[in-house]
């Protein structure tokens, strides 16, 4: 491929407290109703915040995983043999995982019983006498499952650096298809909802105590969690031409840096975000003019939205006042590792459809983010490209420019 030609996305699919598949995440940020609701999945009895997006049947991370990325694949319509070749790259939290019993069945996805084989995958997840090992499997293990089931037999590789972790995973994706190491890629990320995290976000008081996130706007208290699960295709151009497939839409560009400002603070100044949006514009070839709408970290977070404002500013300059701005963390919540991946899905399904998202939960601008947020209703699209942003504890800063193929 060409030093700048897009990468293709040939496949997706998405699930968070919106509901299932790509229809539901467009029809959810679309309409602008928030979809957090009491948790019913584990007490919160003593908690100061009592309130997810999360969705009421979800099965275990590593079914809902192996339900995606098939879909992914076959909504790009490969074959068994192109996801023989295809590598994953999975992004998710990096502590041992809570449904080991999901890795007691090894057979590939969509087969019955006597379908296929049974018992203890490789990889150490489980004792050969199927008892889950001491604290569950751990993500190396679940990573290599998925691959298993899925059909994938190229590469795999792990993220687990928190809010970046399904951002970074796909900018990676990218760059090895962009240089030619691999034709095919699958990315899949996965969070849903779980009592440690929550607690820990809970005590931290970083979560909403009342209840809605405001991303930009005055009077945010802060962030709530929320389910999300996706997976996509990249492809290089020539393989997706010789299959024949029309892709649903392209990465043209990606950008990474870090602020080294603070642990958990991001630079005040936007410094490293605003460096990724311009290596991001850098890769892609174009100019800051060309960026049609920001789908935006903003957590509804004090120092973080006002951070991001600033980063957007110093990056696309007197633009900033014009580029619609909103984060459809206001309507699904804040799906951690797998955030970049859910917000990018949401990203491409606004950009085909032509409407960009509202954000959620707006009371009035705030002098500290002087940007143009899309608030009453979706507007139209004016621009066939937008960036994605996510940044993280430690500032970690990541850019993803995607538009038409």
């Amino acid at each position: 491929m060409g030093e700048r030609e897009p990468v293709p996305i040939s496949g997706m699919h998405a699930v968070s407290a919106l509901g299932r598949g790509a229809d539901a995440q467009l029809a959810g940020v679309l309409c602008g109703a928030p979809a957090f609701r009491p948790v019913r999945r584990f007490d919160t009895t003593g908690r100061r915040v009592t309130v997810a997006a999360t969705l009421p049947d979800v099965g275990t991370l590593p079914d809902e995983l192996a339900d995606a990325i098939d879909t992914a694949c076959r909504t790009a319509g490969l074959t068994a043999a192109e996801r023989a070749e295809s590598g994953l790259l999975l992004a998710t939290h990096g502590g041992p995982l809570s449904q080991p019993a999901a890795f007691r069945d090894d057979r590939p996805v969509g087969t019955t019983d006597g379908g296929g084989p049974t018992g203890a995958p490789g990889g150490g997840a489980e004792p050969d006498d199927g008892r889950p090992a001491p604290g569950g499997p751990t993500v190396p293990a679940l990573v290599a499952h998925l691959a298993r089931v899925c059909g994938l037999g190229g590469p795999t590789r792990t993220y687990t650096s928190a809010c970046v972790s399904a951002s970074t995973a796909v900018a990676d994706a990218a760059a090895m298809i962009r240089r030619g190491d691999r034709e095919r890629m699958v990315v899949a990320a996965g969070y849903l909802v779980e009592p440690d995290q929550f607690a820990l976000f809970d005590a931290g008081r970083a979560l909403a105590a009342d209840g809605a996130v405001r991303p930009f706007s005055v009077g945010r208290k802060g962030l709530l969690l929320g389910d999300g699960v996706a997976a996509l295709v990249l492809e290089s151009a020539p393989a997706a031409r010789r299959r024949g497939v029309e892709p649903v839409a392209a990465l043209h560009g990606w950008g990474r840096a870090g602020d080294a400002y603070h642990p958990c603070q991001p630079d005040p100044a936007g410094r490293g975000l605003a460096r990724a949006v311009g290596a991001a514009l850098g890769r892609a070839g174009l100019p800051a003019e060309a960026v049609g709408y920001v789908n935006a970290n903003a957590t509804g977070t004090g120092y973080s939205d006002a951070s991001e404002a600033a980063a957007l500013r110093l990056a696309l300059g007197d633009l900033a006042d014009r580029v619609p701005v909103s984060s459809t963390k206001s309507l699904h919540g804040h799906a951690l590792e797998a955030s970049g991946l859910l917000e990018l899905v949401v990203t491409v399904l606004a950009l085909r459809h032509g409407k960009l998202p509202v954000n959620a939960g707006w009371l009035g601008p705030d002098e500290a983010c002087p940007l143009d947020v899309v608030t009453d209703a979706p507007r139209p699209v004016g621009s066939p490209y937008a960036l994605s942003l996510n940044a993280a504890f430690g500032g970690a800063n990541t850019a993803l420019l995607v538009g038409a193929p």
